[in-house]
């Protein structure tokens, strides 16, 4: 069995870290901070040492399996790392032009490359094509339907606050991702926002006790029409993947969006100056409950009038095991990368798996990992 070397000793580790290790495989963890590695071990043993690329590099062995808990412009180093090594890669984040360039390179040295397999990006990636599998199979499928899909994930503080958000760490890239406009489909209509607040609306989400949240679509969703295997002959109403956030989220961060358009020279300096202050006044307290919502939803119509209706919805808290966020994030890139080493992701780039055993078998093994989880039929 393959050595596991995890690089990166961060807030979202522990969990899926700790699973590795629980689970007999062999783990190297790769860190600056050794009091941190330690600390996420919580008692169990395995090999420390201390990150370079260079010492990574001439350590790894053909057949093992680089895992980067670390900030995203460095996932293009270590993959290729891998790949010079005859290595595999798995991180939780998007996939970069870096990486998807490796296609050809991992597979012609027979490596898999794997990346969006944490929470959001990953497990809303199962979710959907779970949900696009069972409208395929369902019979219901015509070519009169119209579809509306609906992807929203969100870590919000488990006892709201008057700002209506916390922070885990620095606010910086919550910041940034706010200055970032963002593409979806809205009324069979492409829908550009300078702002991802520009297109805040409310969202029922189908919770066991019904709760509203406010939404706004982020980043490009355009591209997943087709990672999630929408057929081309498909008439979509609406198609959005965005962020949750709780009820009066946009009323209080009234005064953030307003700094955010200002630009100039010194707007990036207003922004780092901004995060400080957000940090110090928002930031969580040890050992204070996150919470994590995420609902990702299908919907087929014909003539105006529901043919096949149905939802994912997860609602995670953080408990005696660590954050929820954490939980999510670093246990599906756990499962991630046993898929790997069990040979189940081919060689070259690729993002969550969509073969139906393994999204049943990722999303069963999340179900210890969440307060909530659960497939509804809204017309069942």
């Amino acid at each position: 069995m393959g050595r596991i070397h995890w690089c990166g000793t961060g807030l979202s580790s522990g969990p899926g870290l700790r699973r590795l290790i629980d689970a007999g495989h062999a783990v190297t963890v790769w860190t600056i901070d050794e009091p941190a590695a330690y600390a996420l071990l919580a008692g169990r043993e395995a090999e420390i040492s201390g990150f370079s690329q260079q010492a990574l590099e001439a350590t790894v062995q053909p057949g093992e399996v680089i895992v980067s808990m670390l900030p995203p412009d460095l996932h293009g180093d270590l993959a290729q790392i891998a790949v010079r090594r005859g290595a595999h890669f798995a991180c939780s984040s998007y996939l970069s032009k870096q990486l998807r360039d490796l296609d050809g390179p991992a597979r012609e040295a027979g490596v898999t490359i794997l990346a969006e397999v944490g929470l959001d990006p990953g497990i809303d990636h199962l979710m959907a094509h779970d949900l696009v599998a069972g409208y395929r199979a369902s019979g219901t499928v015509a070519a009169g339907n119209t579809l509306s899909f609906h992807s929203y994930c969100g870590g919000i503080p488990a006892h709201p606050n008057a700002f209506r958000y916390k922070f885990s760490w620095s606010p910086l890239g919550v910041l940034r991702a706010l200055r970032t406009p963002a593409r979806s489909i809205r009324h069979f209509t492409e829908l550009k926002v300078r702002h991802p607040w520009e297109a805040v609306s409310r969202f029922d989400a189908p919770l066991p006790h019904p709760e509203t949240f406010e939404v706004y679509p982020n980043r490009d969703s355009l591209p997943f029409v087709e990672e999630y295997r929408f057929d081309p002959a498909w008439r979509i109403e609406d198609f959005v993947r965005g962020t949750i956030r709780l009820l009066g989220w946009s009323d209080a961060w009234a005064p953030v969006f307003a700094a955010l358009e200002r630009d100039g020279p010194e707007a990036e300096e207003r922004l780092a100056d901004m995060a400080d202050t957000l940090w110090r006044e928002n930031a969580y307290h040890k050992d204070e409950p996150d919470r994590v919502v995420l609902v990702v939803s299908l919907e087929a119509k014909h003539d105006g009038r529901p043919v096949w209706h149905r939802s994912w919805m997860l609602d995670a808290q953080g408990d005696a095991r660590g954050s929820a966020m954490a939980r999510l994030v670093s246990g599906t890139v756990s499962l991630a990368v046993e898929a790997i080493l069990r040979h189940e992701i081919p060689a070259g780039v690729h993002s969550a798996p969509h073969d139906p055993k393994l999204v049943k078998g990722w999303l069963g093994a999340l179900e210890s990992q969440a307060q909530y989880l659960a497939r509804i039929d809204h017309l069942a």
